[in-house]
């Protein structure tokens, strides 16, 4: 999580006063999350881990425990996006596995570590990264990250449900085409890039930063009736019925 959404919503959590842990797979990308945050002025611990191994995920938020003395806000924001991914028919199975490993199964882990975590702590916010493929289907197939992020949105409700008298709160965003390397990866050309901008009725890709800030939301007391929520930041693309004239 130490690019992209990631980045910017610890920056941004942090400029609001948070103590803030960045976990990646990543050792280098997790070093420049952290020295970024510190010379910003904010506390941050960085952790290296693989949020498809259970074991990493339980030791990511013991840290965090035990560094801050208490943790109040869990934002699932780890994702993968292969290159390979397509259709059911031509998906490679490897990619499947993998996608859904880091996508659905980190997010599962971040929510099974970080529930009991909220709770010692007094209650808190748990944020789930979807996505709006959750909600429409796409043009351009991606089997694996779809799936994965649906079942996101699911897991998200059936939690929130669960545990809404317990003082941990549930909710997930659901970013429309950012700006993010991982996007722009996956498309590849001007052509593909420009079809897809034709489709965003406000015109343009969103930012990290605008989704972070929707992530300050749900994790702030301005939320504090919400929860089982889908929080919708795509500019307007899951309204339109075809791209606009």
């Amino acid at each position: 999580m130490c690019s992209g959404i990631g980045r910017h919503t610890a920056f941004l959590f942090a400029q609001e006063g948070a103590s803030v842990v960045v976990a990646d797979y990543s050792i280098s990308a997790v070093a420049r999350a952290t020295d970024a945050v510190k010379e910003f002025g904010g506390k941050c611990l960085g952790i290296c881990g693989d949020v498809s191994i259970p074991e990493d995920v339980e030791a990511m938020v013991s840290k965090a425990e035990k560094t801050f003395g208490a943790l109040h806000i869990v934002f699932n924001n780890a994702g993968v996006l292969d290159k390979l991914d397509h259709d059911a028919i031509n998906t490679p199975t490897e990619v499947i596995d993998k996608t859904l490993a880091v996508n659905f199964k980190g997010t599962l882990y971040g929510c099974r570590y970080g529930i009991p975590a909220i709770k010692r702590g007094g209650g808190g916010s748990i944020i789930n990264v979807s996505s709006t493929v959750s909600l429409v289907g796409s043009s351009s197939p991606k089997v694996a990250y779809t799936a994965s992020k649906g079942a996101i949105l699911a897991l998200t409700r059936e939690l929130a449900v669960f545990h809404a008298r317990e003082g941990v709160r549930v909710n997930a965003l659901c970013p429309g085409p950012l700006k993010t390397n991982l996007l722009m990866q996956h498309l590849k050309s001007e052509e593909k890039i420009e079809r897809l901008l034709k489709f965003i009725p406000m015109g343009r890709f969103g930012e990290a930063a605008e989704v972070a800030k929707a992530a300050l939301f749900l994790a702030s007391s301005d939320s504090s009736f919400m929860t089982g929520a889908s929080l919708i930041i795509d500019g307007g693309i899951t309204s339109a019925f075809d791209s606009p004239s």
